[in-house]
């Protein structure tokens, strides 16, 4: 599509890979391997152009095996093309010409997350670009979800020994994981969690946060560990595991009937073991900003807040 100037259309395929990360963006190096795994398609990632000028990008990308987008992960402007209200506006269009293909008529858009600097508010270059980003977002109809920290523990770095309070044990079954994850939602401080349950029974949110997350993972379910008193009662439960890109510790929780007694620091080192005795490089985890007691205790066990991400949503 051309208008004054402006071509918006997507890449034509792996060939125009080199086109479109000519706008730096920490996930440019894995464009490719998601093209090929088929987490990302050529029809879905878009490029507007002056010329032969980037001047704006936006790409989804699915999870393996899904047919249909699940996240808009890449949109950027080209910060020397024109104003910050010129940048704004090629980006709606952009935005507005893309997901008319993209994003089948009717139906909600994916929700929009991009990996910012942690102190982007106190840098004056890296919060105009996160605002004009937003903005064009906003004139598109969406809003700000949640703001999450994304949190990194680096090898080398010291694991707590087990304190003996807690026990650990492998998951039974998926029935025993859905029933404890059912248990946790009460009361959670989790943005997406607490969205769902707007909509959803908690059954039902735990059941979808499981098959949209935990179902996915590439590593063995025997690294899961549900967290016991020494009489065997549950406690809570971590899912240490691998995505298609780093080791995570993917579900933490304590419940509701326990939490207060730190025993967040017991299950977070054990998941963070797991982890590290595979021999990984790093371990990846987010948690929500508002949810100051997880934050704290991935800060107490070593993990430092490398990124944030900012999650928009329509409707």
């Amino acid at each position: 599509m051309e208008r004054n100037d402006l071509t918006v259309r997507p890449i034509t395929g792996c060939e125009e890979l080199d086109l479109f990360i000519r706008l730096p963006y920490t996930l440019n190096d894995e464009l490719a391997d998601d093209l090929t795994a088929g987490r990302r398609r050529p029809e879905w990632t878009w490029v507007a152009l002056r010329g032969d000028r980037l001047v704006a990008r936006a790409a989804w990308w699915c999870r393996t095996g899904d047919d249909a987008p699940f996240l808009l992960d890449v949109f950027d402007l080209d910060d020397d093309s024109g104003t910050g209200e010129d940048r704004v506006d090629v980006g709606v269009r952009l935005l507005r010409t893309a997901m008319a293909a993209v994003v089948p008529a009717g139906a909600r858009p994916p929700e929009y997350g991009r990996a910012v600097p942690p102190g982007w508010r106190d840098d004056p270059a890296a919060s105009r670009v996160v605002e004009e980003r937003m903005a064009a977002l906003e004139r598109t109809g969406a809003r700000l979800f949640v703001e999450r920290l994304r949190l990194e523990w680096r090898a080398g770095t010291p694991v707590s020994e087990p304190s003996g309070r807690l026990r650990f044990r492998p998951v039974r079954d998926t029935e025993e994981i859905l029933s404890l994850m059912t248990l946790v939602l009460d009361g959670t401080l989790d943005a997406h969690s607490r969205d769902d349950l707007s909509r959803l029974s908690p059954r039902e949110a735990a059941v979808r946060h499981y098959e949209d997350e935990l179902a996915h993972y590439r590593s063995p379910r025997d690294w899961w560990r549900i967290a016991t008193l020494p009489d065997g009662e549950p406690v809570g439960f971590v899912t240490p595991a691998r995505n298609d890109y780093n080791a995570v510790i993917g579900y933490l929780a304590v419940l509701p009937a326990h939490r207060g007694n730190g025993y967040i620091d017991d299950i977070l080192a054990e998941g963070t073991r797991v982890l590290a005795a595979q021999g990984v490089p790093r371990i990846r985890a987010a948690t929500d900003l508002g949810n100051v007691p997880m934050a704290n205790a991935f800060q107490r066990a070593g993990y430092v807040n490398f990124e944030r991400m900012i999650n928009m949503a329509w409707g």
